[in-house]
Protein backbone atom coordinates (compact mmCIF):
# COMPACT_ATOMS: atom_id res chain seq x y z
CA UNK A 1 0.00 0.00 0.00
CA UNK A 2 1.92 3.28 -1.14
CA UNK A 3 1.01 6.13 1.27
CA UNK A 4 -1.30 8.88 -0.07
CA UNK A 5 -0.48 12.80 1.01
CA UNK A 6 -3.25 15.03 1.13
CA UNK A 7 -1.78 18.66 0.69
CA UNK A 8 1.60 19.28 1.09
CA UNK A 9 4.48 16.54 0.96
CA UNK A 10 5.93 17.16 4.08
CA UNK A 11 4.38 17.32 7.47
CA UNK A 12 4.13 20.85 8.92
CA UNK A 13 7.44 22.13 10.46
CA UNK A 14 7.98 23.27 14.14
CA UNK A 15 9.89 25.53 15.42
CA UNK A 16 13.30 24.39 16.41
CA UNK A 17 16.76 25.76 17.58
CA UNK A 18 19.81 24.70 15.11
CA UNK A 19 21.59 23.93 18.06
CA UNK A 20 19.28 22.06 19.92
CA UNK A 21 18.17 19.95 16.05
CA UNK A 22 22.22 19.29 16.12
CA UNK A 23 22.57 17.60 19.39
CA UNK A 24 19.31 15.30 19.18
CA UNK A 25 21.25 14.38 16.09
CA UNK A 26 24.54 14.04 17.00
CA UNK A 27 22.90 12.12 20.39
CA UNK A 28 21.16 9.53 17.91
CA UNK A 29 23.90 9.25 15.90
CA UNK A 30 26.56 8.85 18.88
CA UNK A 31 24.27 6.08 20.89
CA UNK A 32 23.59 4.29 17.73
CA UNK A 33 27.28 4.00 16.46
CA UNK A 34 27.82 2.62 19.63
CA UNK A 35 25.22 0.32 20.23
CA UNK A 36 25.38 -1.31 16.80
CA UNK A 37 28.91 -2.85 17.60
CA UNK A 38 27.41 -4.76 20.33
CA UNK A 39 24.48 -5.53 18.36
CA UNK A 40 26.50 -7.07 15.64
CA UNK A 41 28.38 -9.46 18.38
CA UNK A 42 24.96 -10.28 20.05
CA UNK A 43 24.24 -11.58 16.05
CA UNK A 44 27.61 -13.34 15.46
CA UNK A 45 29.24 -14.47 18.50
CA UNK A 46 26.74 -16.27 19.83
CA UNK A 47 27.02 -18.27 16.25
CA UNK A 48 30.89 -18.68 16.96
CA UNK A 49 30.31 -19.66 20.49
CA UNK A 50 28.14 -22.73 19.14
CA UNK A 51 30.55 -23.87 16.46
CA UNK A 52 33.12 -24.13 18.50
CA UNK A 53 31.37 -26.18 21.47
CA UNK A 54 29.78 -28.46 18.88
CA UNK A 55 33.16 -28.98 17.57
CA UNK A 56 34.59 -29.65 21.21
CA UNK A 57 31.33 -31.90 21.89
CA UNK A 58 32.46 -33.92 18.63
CA UNK A 59 35.96 -33.95 18.92
CA UNK A 60 36.50 -33.92 22.64
CA UNK A 61 39.30 -31.12 22.15
CA UNK A 62 39.63 -29.10 25.32
CA UNK A 63 40.84 -26.61 23.29
CA UNK A 64 37.44 -25.68 21.66
CA UNK A 65 35.78 -26.33 24.93
CA UNK A 66 37.55 -23.68 26.67
CA UNK A 67 37.24 -20.99 23.81
CA UNK A 68 33.42 -21.81 23.87
CA UNK A 69 33.17 -21.52 27.72
CA UNK A 70 35.15 -18.13 27.42
CA UNK A 71 33.46 -16.70 24.54
CA UNK A 72 30.07 -17.81 26.68
CA UNK A 73 31.02 -15.24 29.37
CA UNK A 74 31.83 -13.38 26.52
CA UNK A 75 28.85 -12.93 25.24
CA UNK A 76 26.87 -12.42 28.48
CA UNK A 77 28.69 -9.49 29.54
CA UNK A 78 28.36 -8.04 26.08
CA UNK A 79 24.47 -9.15 26.35
CA UNK A 80 23.82 -7.55 29.51
CA UNK A 81 25.37 -4.07 27.98
CA UNK A 82 24.02 -4.09 25.08
CA UNK A 83 21.01 -4.26 26.90
CA UNK A 84 21.44 -0.88 28.61
CA UNK A 85 22.39 0.54 25.24
CA UNK A 86 19.53 -0.81 23.13
CA UNK A 87 17.10 0.37 26.14
CA UNK A 88 18.85 4.14 25.96
CA UNK A 89 18.08 4.06 22.10
CA UNK A 90 14.61 3.15 22.68
CA UNK A 91 14.13 6.07 24.90
CA UNK A 92 15.97 8.37 22.75
CA UNK A 93 13.57 7.24 19.81
CA UNK A 94 10.45 8.89 21.49
CA UNK A 95 12.10 11.62 23.34
CA UNK A 96 14.33 13.48 20.59
CA UNK A 97 11.91 12.33 17.39
CA UNK A 98 8.46 12.38 18.94
CA UNK A 99 7.05 13.72 15.47
CA UNK A 100 8.55 10.75 14.20
CA UNK A 101 6.55 8.51 16.66
CA UNK A 102 3.81 10.79 17.23
CA UNK A 103 2.69 10.42 14.02
CA UNK A 104 3.87 7.16 12.72
CA UNK A 105 4.21 5.28 15.51
CA UNK A 106 1.15 2.91 15.13
CA UNK A 107 2.72 2.15 11.40
CA UNK A 108 6.14 0.80 12.60
CA UNK A 109 5.14 -0.05 16.36
CA UNK A 110 4.75 -4.06 14.78
CA UNK A 111 8.52 -4.74 14.00
CA UNK A 112 9.67 -3.46 17.40
CA UNK A 113 7.27 -5.14 19.18
CA UNK A 114 8.54 -8.00 17.86
CA UNK A 115 12.15 -7.19 18.43
CA UNK A 116 11.03 -7.24 22.40
CA UNK A 117 10.04 -10.89 22.05
CA UNK A 118 12.85 -11.87 20.49
CA UNK A 119 15.20 -9.89 22.58
CA UNK A 120 13.58 -11.61 25.74
CA UNK A 121 14.28 -15.03 24.47
CA UNK A 122 17.68 -14.61 23.59
CA UNK A 123 17.70 -13.41 27.31
CA UNK A 124 15.93 -16.35 28.58
CA UNK A 125 17.57 -18.97 26.85
CA UNK A 126 21.39 -16.97 27.11
CA UNK A 127 20.74 -17.50 31.05
CA UNK A 128 19.65 -21.11 30.53
CA UNK A 129 22.94 -21.69 28.25
CA UNK A 130 25.40 -19.86 30.95
CA UNK A 131 24.49 -21.38 34.24
CA UNK A 132 23.53 -25.21 32.47
CA UNK A 133 27.17 -26.07 31.40
CA UNK A 134 27.57 -29.46 33.81
CA UNK A 135 23.54 -29.41 34.83
CA UNK A 136 22.69 -30.88 30.92
CA UNK A 137 23.90 -33.03 29.14
CA UNK A 138 26.49 -31.42 26.33
CA UNK A 139 24.22 -31.93 23.39
CA UNK A 140 21.00 -30.95 25.30
CA UNK A 141 23.15 -27.68 26.56
CA UNK A 142 24.09 -27.25 22.86
CA UNK A 143 20.56 -26.81 21.20
CA UNK A 144 19.72 -24.61 24.12
CA UNK A 145 22.19 -22.16 22.32
CA UNK A 146 20.32 -22.48 19.12
CA UNK A 147 17.11 -20.23 20.28
CA UNK A 148 19.98 -17.47 21.46
CA UNK A 149 21.76 -17.07 17.85
CA UNK A 150 18.06 -17.33 16.39
CA UNK A 151 16.76 -14.92 18.53
CA UNK A 152 19.85 -12.51 17.74
CA UNK A 153 19.55 -12.70 14.08
CA UNK A 154 15.55 -12.20 14.36
CA UNK A 155 16.48 -9.03 16.71
CA UNK A 156 18.64 -7.48 14.26
CA UNK A 157 16.12 -8.19 11.43
CA UNK A 158 12.75 -6.34 13.29
CA UNK A 159 15.09 -2.98 13.73
CA UNK A 160 16.42 -2.89 10.26
CA UNK A 161 13.11 -3.83 9.07
CA UNK A 162 11.69 -0.55 10.79
CA UNK A 163 14.61 1.04 9.35
CA UNK A 164 14.11 -0.07 6.11
CA UNK A 165 10.81 1.52 6.33
CA UNK A 166 12.17 4.80 6.94
CA UNK A 167 13.80 4.36 3.78
CA UNK A 168 10.17 3.14 1.64
CA UNK A 169 7.56 4.43 3.85
CA UNK A 170 4.45 1.69 3.25
CA UNK A 171 1.48 0.55 4.52
CA UNK A 172 -0.86 3.20 5.39
CA UNK A 173 -2.55 6.68 3.96
CA UNK A 174 -1.63 10.12 5.39
CA UNK A 175 -4.62 12.17 4.66
CA UNK A 176 -4.23 15.77 6.48
CA UNK A 177 -1.41 15.06 8.47
CA UNK A 178 -2.62 12.05 10.00
CA UNK A 179 -2.16 8.43 9.31
CA UNK A 180 -4.84 6.18 8.49
CA UNK A 181 -5.77 2.60 7.27
CA UNK A 182 -2.53 1.13 8.37
CA UNK A 183 -1.37 -1.99 7.47
CA UNK A 184 1.79 -3.19 9.61
CA UNK A 185 2.38 -6.21 8.10
CA UNK A 186 2.74 -3.87 4.46
CA UNK A 187 4.92 -1.47 6.23
CA UNK A 188 7.18 -4.08 8.25
CA UNK A 189 7.83 -6.06 4.84
CA UNK A 190 8.53 -3.26 2.69
CA UNK A 191 10.57 -3.46 -0.16
CA UNK A 192 13.78 -2.12 1.20
CA UNK A 193 13.17 -4.67 3.92
CA UNK A 194 14.80 -8.10 1.91
CA UNK A 195 18.16 -6.33 0.56
CA UNK A 196 18.71 -4.20 3.79
CA UNK A 197 17.45 -6.86 6.36
CA UNK A 198 20.30 -9.36 4.61
CA UNK A 199 23.11 -6.73 4.27
CA UNK A 200 22.62 -5.82 8.00
CA UNK A 201 23.05 -9.59 9.06
CA UNK A 202 25.80 -10.27 6.82
CA UNK A 203 27.44 -7.57 8.24
CA UNK A 204 27.09 -8.58 11.96
CA UNK A 205 28.69 -11.73 11.21
CA UNK A 206 31.51 -10.07 9.75
CA UNK A 207 31.83 -7.54 12.72
CA UNK A 208 31.83 -10.70 15.49
CA UNK A 209 34.08 -12.97 13.11
CA UNK A 210 37.04 -10.69 12.45
CA UNK A 211 37.08 -8.56 15.95
CA UNK A 212 36.96 -12.01 17.38
CA UNK A 213 39.75 -13.53 15.32
CA UNK A 214 41.78 -9.99 15.22
CA UNK A 215 42.22 -10.28 19.22
CA UNK A 216 43.83 -13.79 19.28
CA UNK A 217 46.01 -12.49 15.87
CA UNK A 218 47.20 -9.88 18.37
CA UNK A 219 48.29 -12.70 21.00
CA UNK A 220 49.74 -14.82 18.35
CA UNK A 221 51.82 -12.09 17.28
CA UNK A 222 53.32 -12.04 21.11
CA UNK A 223 54.21 -15.76 20.80
CA UNK A 224 51.23 -17.41 21.94
CA UNK A 225 50.90 -20.10 19.47
CA UNK A 226 49.32 -22.75 20.99
CA UNK A 227 46.41 -24.47 19.44
CA UNK A 228 44.37 -22.40 21.90
CA UNK A 229 45.09 -19.46 20.27
CA UNK A 230 45.40 -21.29 16.59
CA UNK A 231 41.85 -21.92 16.93
CA UNK A 232 40.48 -18.87 18.30
CA UNK A 233 42.11 -16.98 15.39
CA UNK A 234 41.06 -19.38 12.77
CA UNK A 235 37.70 -20.77 13.24
CA UNK A 236 36.18 -16.76 13.46
CA UNK A 237 38.45 -15.60 10.48
CA UNK A 238 37.12 -18.57 8.38
CA UNK A 239 33.34 -17.55 8.97
CA UNK A 240 34.32 -14.28 8.19
CA UNK A 241 35.84 -15.01 5.00
CA UNK A 242 33.10 -17.39 4.15
CA UNK A 243 30.87 -14.22 4.68
CA UNK A 244 32.81 -11.29 2.85
CA UNK A 245 32.25 -12.74 -0.58
CA UNK A 246 28.66 -12.82 -0.26
CA UNK A 247 28.39 -9.92 1.51
CA UNK A 248 29.77 -7.84 -1.32
CA UNK A 249 27.36 -9.76 -3.84
CA UNK A 250 24.42 -8.07 -1.66
CA UNK A 251 25.90 -5.15 -1.35
CA UNK A 252 25.94 -5.08 -4.77
CA UNK A 253 22.18 -5.89 -4.97
CA UNK A 254 21.50 -2.63 -2.42
CA UNK A 255 22.92 -0.46 -4.98
CA UNK A 256 21.24 -1.50 -7.36
CA UNK A 257 17.87 -1.29 -5.30
CA UNK A 258 18.68 2.04 -4.68
CA UNK A 259 18.88 2.69 -8.57
CA UNK A 260 15.35 1.50 -8.79
CA UNK A 261 13.85 3.24 -5.34
CA UNK A 262 16.34 5.78 -3.91
CA UNK A 263 18.36 7.41 -6.96
CA UNK A 264 18.92 10.64 -5.21
CA UNK A 265 20.73 8.94 -2.27
CA UNK A 266 22.51 6.71 -5.24
CA UNK A 267 23.59 9.96 -6.77
CA UNK A 268 24.92 11.09 -2.91
CA UNK A 269 26.66 7.89 -2.49
CA UNK A 270 28.45 8.15 -6.14
CA UNK A 271 28.40 12.16 -6.33
CA UNK A 272 26.46 12.57 -9.69
CA UNK A 273 24.71 15.62 -10.17
CA UNK A 274 23.40 15.51 -13.49
CA UNK A 275 21.14 12.85 -15.18
CA UNK A 276 22.74 11.15 -17.66
CA UNK A 277 24.49 7.70 -19.64
CA UNK A 278 28.43 7.13 -19.60
CA UNK A 279 28.12 7.85 -15.74
CA UNK A 280 31.74 7.80 -14.95
CA UNK A 281 32.65 5.99 -11.25
CA UNK A 282 34.36 8.35 -9.15
CA UNK A 283 36.59 7.20 -6.32
CA UNK A 284 37.06 9.87 -3.50
CA UNK A 285 37.00 13.81 -4.43
CA UNK A 286 35.02 16.14 -2.01
CA UNK A 287 31.99 17.96 -4.08
CA UNK A 288 31.79 21.25 -5.65
CA UNK A 289 29.16 23.37 -7.15
CA UNK A 290 29.52 21.24 -10.50
CA UNK A 291 30.61 17.57 -9.42
CA UNK A 292 33.22 15.83 -7.18
CA UNK A 293 36.59 17.58 -7.65
CA UNK A 294 40.30 15.61 -6.74
CA UNK A 295 38.52 12.09 -7.24
CA UNK A 296 39.40 9.86 -9.46
CA UNK A 297 37.07 8.24 -12.65
CA UNK A 298 36.60 5.30 -14.09
CA UNK A 299 35.01 6.40 -17.63
CA UNK A 300 31.56 4.61 -17.87
CA UNK A 301 32.02 2.74 -14.39
CA UNK A 302 28.66 3.48 -12.66
CA UNK A 303 26.60 2.94 -15.65
CA UNK A 304 28.11 -0.59 -16.21
CA UNK A 305 27.57 -1.26 -12.20
CA UNK A 306 24.04 -0.09 -12.56
CA UNK A 307 23.20 -2.03 -15.39
CA UNK A 308 25.70 -3.85 -17.32
CA UNK A 309 26.19 -1.01 -20.03
CA UNK A 310 27.58 2.48 -20.80
CA UNK A 311 24.19 3.18 -22.34
CA UNK A 312 22.34 3.38 -18.55
CA UNK A 313 20.53 6.48 -17.44
CA UNK A 314 21.77 7.35 -14.00
CA UNK A 315 19.63 9.79 -11.98
CA UNK A 316 21.61 12.41 -10.44
CA UNK A 317 20.94 15.30 -7.93
CA UNK A 318 19.71 17.79 -10.21
CA UNK A 319 15.91 15.48 -9.98
CA UNK A 320 15.91 17.21 -6.90
CA UNK A 321 15.78 20.49 -5.31
CA UNK A 322 18.63 21.55 -3.79
CA UNK A 323 17.05 22.05 -0.35
CA UNK A 324 16.33 18.16 -0.60
CA UNK A 325 20.01 16.76 -1.62
CA UNK A 326 22.10 15.08 0.78
CA UNK A 327 25.48 16.11 2.08
CA UNK A 328 26.93 14.81 -1.11
CA UNK A 329 30.96 14.96 -0.05
CA UNK A 330 30.30 12.36 3.84
CA UNK A 331 28.19 10.37 2.01
CA UNK A 332 30.38 9.35 -1.13
CA UNK A 333 33.65 8.89 0.84
CA UNK A 334 31.64 6.99 3.44
CA UNK A 335 30.37 4.90 0.68
CA UNK A 336 34.02 4.66 -0.83
CA UNK A 337 35.81 3.87 2.60
CA UNK A 338 33.15 1.38 3.41
CA UNK A 339 33.65 -0.71 0.05
CA UNK A 340 37.42 0.08 0.30
CA UNK A 341 37.44 -1.94 3.65
CA UNK A 342 35.15 -4.71 2.12
CA UNK A 343 37.76 -5.18 -0.64
CA UNK A 344 40.85 -5.21 1.74
CA UNK A 345 38.40 -8.03 4.16
CA UNK A 346 38.06 -9.86 0.71
CA UNK A 347 41.98 -10.12 0.11
CA UNK A 348 42.71 -11.42 3.80
CA UNK A 349 40.23 -13.91 2.67
CA UNK A 350 41.37 -15.13 -0.25
CA UNK A 351 45.00 -14.96 1.65
CA UNK A 352 43.53 -17.41 4.04
CA UNK A 353 42.43 -19.71 1.72
CA UNK A 354 45.81 -19.55 -0.47
CA UNK A 355 47.30 -19.60 3.02
CA UNK A 356 45.72 -22.95 4.35
CA UNK A 357 46.21 -24.66 0.84
CA UNK A 358 49.70 -24.11 0.85
CA UNK A 359 50.37 -25.55 4.37
CA UNK A 360 48.62 -28.47 4.18
CA UNK A 361 50.22 -29.24 0.87
CA UNK A 362 53.21 -29.06 2.91
CA UNK A 363 51.85 -31.13 5.50
CA UNK A 364 53.28 -28.04 8.06
CA UNK A 365 51.22 -27.58 10.98
CA UNK A 366 48.38 -24.63 11.13
CA UNK A 367 49.81 -21.03 11.60
CA UNK A 368 53.40 -22.25 12.90
CA UNK A 369 56.65 -21.03 12.69
CA UNK A 370 58.27 -17.35 12.63
CA UNK A 371 58.15 -17.05 8.61
CA UNK A 372 57.44 -13.25 7.41
CA UNK A 373 54.06 -14.29 5.07
CA UNK A 374 52.79 -15.71 8.20
CA UNK A 375 53.58 -12.77 10.53
CA UNK A 376 52.31 -10.62 7.96
CA UNK A 377 49.34 -12.39 7.50
CA UNK A 378 48.79 -12.34 11.59
CA UNK A 379 49.36 -8.64 11.21
CA UNK A 380 46.97 -8.18 8.70
CA UNK A 381 44.29 -10.22 10.54
CA UNK A 382 44.67 -7.51 13.60
CA UNK A 383 43.62 -5.06 11.56
CA UNK A 384 40.59 -7.13 10.16
CA UNK A 385 38.21 -6.48 13.59
CA UNK A 386 39.02 -2.52 13.02
CA UNK A 387 38.48 -2.76 9.46
CA UNK A 388 34.65 -4.56 9.77
CA UNK A 389 34.06 -2.06 12.57
CA UNK A 390 34.82 0.86 10.26
CA UNK A 391 32.93 -0.46 7.28
CA UNK A 392 29.25 -1.26 9.53
CA UNK A 393 30.10 2.48 10.50
CA UNK A 394 30.32 3.57 7.23
CA UNK A 395 27.60 1.93 5.45
CA UNK A 396 25.16 3.15 8.62
CA UNK A 397 26.41 6.75 8.03
CA UNK A 398 25.22 6.09 4.17
CA UNK A 399 22.10 4.79 5.01
CA UNK A 400 20.56 7.64 7.23
CA UNK A 401 23.41 10.78 5.70
CA UNK A 402 22.33 9.63 2.32
CA UNK A 403 18.46 9.91 3.11
CA UNK A 404 18.65 13.05 4.78
CA UNK A 405 16.75 15.77 5.16
CA UNK A 406 14.11 13.00 5.20
CA UNK A 407 13.72 11.11 8.52
CA UNK A 408 11.01 9.09 6.81
CA UNK A 409 11.61 9.31 3.08
CA UNK A 410 9.62 11.94 0.95
CA UNK A 411 7.20 12.49 3.75
CA UNK A 412 8.66 14.12 6.93
CA UNK A 413 11.73 16.18 6.90
CA UNK A 414 14.34 15.58 10.47
CA UNK A 415 13.72 19.09 11.24
CA UNK A 416 9.69 18.35 11.71
CA UNK A 417 10.19 15.61 13.71
CA UNK A 418 12.78 17.02 16.76
CA UNK A 419 11.28 17.25 19.53
CA UNK A 420 10.91 21.23 20.10
CA UNK A 421 11.68 21.41 23.77
CA UNK A 422 15.24 23.44 24.76
CA UNK A 423 18.13 22.34 26.38
CA UNK A 424 18.70 18.78 23.93
CA UNK A 425 22.35 19.52 24.33
CA UNK A 426 22.66 18.90 27.89
CA UNK A 427 20.83 15.53 27.18
CA UNK A 428 23.88 15.19 24.38
CA UNK A 429 26.44 15.29 27.02
CA UNK A 430 25.07 12.98 29.45
CA UNK A 431 24.88 10.44 27.43
CA UNK A 432 28.12 10.48 26.07
CA UNK A 433 28.87 10.72 29.75
CA UNK A 434 27.05 7.31 30.64
CA UNK A 435 28.76 5.80 27.58
CA UNK A 436 31.84 6.34 28.40
CA UNK A 437 31.55 4.89 31.74
CA UNK A 438 29.99 1.77 29.93
CA UNK A 439 33.01 1.00 27.66
CA UNK A 440 35.50 1.63 30.33
CA UNK A 441 33.52 -0.86 32.68
CA UNK A 442 32.89 -3.22 29.54
CA UNK A 443 36.74 -3.15 28.73
CA UNK A 444 37.71 -3.94 31.94
CA UNK A 445 35.68 -6.61 32.71
CA UNK A 446 36.38 -8.38 29.27
CA UNK A 447 40.17 -7.59 30.11
CA UNK A 448 39.61 -9.76 33.73
CA UNK A 449 38.21 -12.58 31.68
CA UNK A 450 41.25 -13.02 29.32
CA UNK A 451 43.57 -12.83 32.14
CA UNK A 452 42.42 -15.29 34.19
CA UNK A 453 44.90 -18.29 34.18
CA UNK A 454 43.74 -20.85 32.68
CA UNK A 455 40.53 -20.26 33.23
CA UNK A 456 38.43 -18.79 36.20
CA UNK A 457 37.86 -21.33 38.95
CA UNK A 458 34.47 -22.44 39.12
CA UNK A 459 32.66 -26.02 39.93
CA UNK A 460 31.44 -26.22 36.32
CA UNK A 461 34.90 -25.89 34.64
CA UNK A 462 36.48 -29.27 35.77
CA UNK A 463 36.98 -30.44 32.12
CA UNK A 464 39.38 -26.77 31.02
CA UNK A 465 40.45 -25.85 34.44
CA UNK A 466 43.64 -28.04 34.10
CA UNK A 467 43.71 -26.63 30.15
CA UNK A 468 47.61 -24.87 29.45
CA UNK A 469 47.04 -21.71 28.35
CA UNK A 470 50.06 -18.92 28.63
Amino acid sequence: MQPVVSGPRALAATVVGRGDLDAARAQMGFSLAWHIVLACLGVGLPLLTLIVEWRGVRTGDPSYRLLARRWARAMGVLFAVGAVSGTILSFEMGLLWPGLMGTFGQVIGLPFAMEGIAFFIEAIFLGIYLYAWDRLPPRTHLLTGLPIVVAGVASAFFVVCANAWMNQPRGFTLRDGKVVHVDPWAAMFNPATPPQTTHMILAALMVAAFLTSSVYAVAMLRGRRDRYHRLGFTVPLVLGAIVTPVQLVVGDWAARFLAHYQPVKLAAMEGVYRTGDHVPLTIAGIAGPRGLRYGLRIPDGLSLLVGYSPNTVVKGLEEVPPDQRPPVTGVHLAFDLMVACGLFLMAVSVWLLVLGLRRRRRGGAWLEGETRPLRAFLALGVLTGPAAVVALECGWTVTEEGRQPWIVWGLLRVHDAVNVAPGLMVGLWLVVGVYVLMTVATVYVLRRLTRDRPVPLAPQEHDVREYPVV
